[in-house]
C-alpha cells in the first residue's frame, strides 16, 4: 500500500460485510479493501463472504512475511499494521481493539466520504 490506508472498525461481521458492499456501489475497488480480525479463520470467512483481501505479502512484503512466522499472532498484526503505514503506537492500539473482538475494514486509499475516520 503506498498511501496510509484508512479503516472502521466493526463488532458484528455482518455490518463490515454490509459496509463493505455499500463502498463497492459507490465505486471503490475490492482489490482496495482488506479485512483484518484477530483471529485469521474469521478474518478469511468474512473477506471470502464480502470477496475482500487480507494481508499478505503484497501487503506488507516478503520480510515482515517471514518474520511473522516466528511471531506470537498479536506481534505479528501489530508488525502487519506497521508494514501497512500505521505508526507503532497506532500498531499497538489497534492490534488491543482487535484482541477485544473488533474487526476491521481497511481501504487502501480515502473513499470520497469521511466515514473512515481514525
Amino acid at each position: 500500500m503506498d498511501l496510509r490506508p484508512v479503516f472502521r472498525e466493526f463488532e458484528n461481521d455482518e455490518y463490515l460485510v454490509v459496509e463493505a458492499e455499500r463502498l463497492k456501489s459507490q465505486g471503490t475497488n475490492s482489490d482496495e479493501m482488506y479485512v483484518l480480525a484477530h483471529d485469521t479463520d474469521r478474518t478469511k470467512r468474512v473477506a471470502n463472504e464480502c470477496g475482500l483481501n487480507t494481508l499478505g505479502v503484497t501487503e506488507v512484503g516478503v520480510k515482515a512475511t517471514l518474520q511473522n512466522l516466528f511471531m506470537k499472532k498479536g506481534d505479528e498484526l501489530r508488525n502487519d499494521l506497521e508494514q501497512i503505514g500505521f505508526t507503532r503506537t497506532e500498531a499497538e492500539e489497534l492490534e488491543e481493539r482487535l484482541d477485544q473482538g473488533k474487526i476491521f475494514l481497511i481501504v487502501e486509499t480515502r473513499p470520497q466520504h469521511d466515514s473512515y475516520l481514525y
